[in-house]
C-alpha cells in the first residue's frame, strides 16, 4: 500500500511500508536507477526480524515529484518529512548503491533521529582526495558520470534512450549473464526471482521520466552538501571486492574518514552481493 507524503515545498513523495508495522523502523534507500519497489527481504524475513521497512521513491522516480537541482544532502529534509508523517521519532537507515550516499547524508544531517546507518556498495564523493574515482569502474558507469560532469543536457541525452528501452522491455537494464559481469554477480542475477524484482524496480523507476536517474547522476557528480567525516552515529560500510559498478576503493576511502566506521569487505563478492547480506545488515541496524 502506497502513502503519499507532502513536503514543505509542496512536492509529493510515494512511500511504501512492509514487514512488522509495530517493529523497529528501518528506511531502505534504493539504488540508481530505482524505486520504492526495489529488491528487499521477503515479508516473512522482515516479520521474523521484527522490522518495519520503509521505502520511498527519491524525487523524480516512480510516483514522487521531481526536485530539480537536488543535492545528496537534500534527502535529509524528505526523510524527516516522511518520518514525521508516519509518526516515527528515530530510525535506522540502509542505503544500497545509489542509495548509500543518501543514507550517509541522513547520518550526517539527522544525527538526533538516525540510530545507525549502513551503506552497501557505496560511492565516495566525486573528487575525493586521494581516490582515483573511476578506477575499476564499468565503462557504462564511467560514461554516465562523465556525461553528468558536463551538465544536465549531456546526461539526459545519454540516459533517455536507455529509459525508452526499459519502458519497452523492463528486463533491458537487468545485467546480462555474460563474462563482463563478475562471476559472483552472475550467480546472483541468474536467480529468476531477483531478475524479476530488478525488472519491476527499473520499470517503476522510469514510469514517467528519466528525471530521477538524471538527477541522481548529477547529484553524485556535484558537491554532496555534507562531509562524511562529520558522521557520529554508528556506521557500517559493506562492499564486495569484485564490484565493477561502484568499486571497492570508494568504501575504503569512506572507511578511513568516517569516525569509528565498521568496514566489511567480502572477498569474491560484487555489486549484487549486497542483496544477499541485507537481512544480516538489518539485524545489525536494529541491535541497539
Amino acid at each position: 500500500m502506497t502513502t503519499f507524503v507532502r513536503t514543505r515545498d509542496g512536492r509529493t513523495l510515494a512511500v511504501d511500508e512492509r514487514g512488522e508495522l509495530e517493529g523497529d523502523p528501518v528506511f531502505l534507500l534504493h539504488g540508481t536507477p530505482g524505486s520504492r519497489v526495489g529488491p528487499s527481504p521477503r515479508a516473512a524475513v522482515l516479520y521474523r526480524l521484527g522490522i518495519r521497512l520503509i521505502t520511498y521513491d527519491r524525487p523524480g522516480y516512480g510516483l514522487s515529484d521531481r526536485r530539480f537541482g537536488r543535492t545528496v544532502a537534500d534527502v535529509a529534509e524528505d526523510m524527516a518529512a516522511i518520518a514525521d508523517e508516519l509518526g516515527i521519532a528515530s530510525f535506522a537507515v540502509l542505503g544500497r548503491s545509489g542509495g548509500a550516499p543518501h543514507a550517509l547524508a541522513c547520518a550526517a544531517l539527522l544525527p538526533e533521529r538516525t540510530t545507525r546507518v549502513a551503506a552497501l556498495v557505496p560511492l565516495a564523493p566525486r573528487g575525493a582526495e586521494g581516490l582515483d574515482w573511476f578506477e575499476g569502474m564499468a565503462v557504462s558507469n564511467v560514461d554516465e558520470f562523465t556525461a553528468a560532469s558536463l551538465g544536465h543536457s549531456a546526461v539526459t541525452a545519454l540516459l533517455s534512450p536507455a529509459v525508452e528501452q526499459i519502458r519497452a522491455d523492463p528486463t533491458h537494464l537487468v545485467p546480462a549473464l555474460d563474462h563482463d559481469l563478475p562471476e559472483s554477480d552472475r550467480h546472483v542475477v541468474a536467480d529468476f526471482g531477483i531478475r524479476r524484482m530488478l525488472a519491476r524496480n527499473f520499470a517503476e523507476a522510469v514510469r514517467h521520466s528519466a528525471h530521477g536517474w538524471v538527477d541522481d547522476a548529477l547529484a553524485f557528480s556535484a558537491p554532496w552538501g555534507f562531509d562524511p567525516g562529520s558522521i557520529t552515529v554508528p556506521t557500517l560500510l559493506w562492499h564486495g571486492d569484485a564490484d565493477v559498478f561502484s568499486p571497492v576503493g570508494h568504501s575504503h576511502w569512506l572507511g578511513q574518514r568516517i569516525p569509528g566506521a565498521r568496514l566489511v569487505i567480502q572477498r569474491g563478492a560484487a555489486h549484487f552481493g549486497a542483496l544477499h547480506v541485507m537481512p544480516d545488515i538489518m539485524t545489525w541496524l536494529t541491535a541497539v
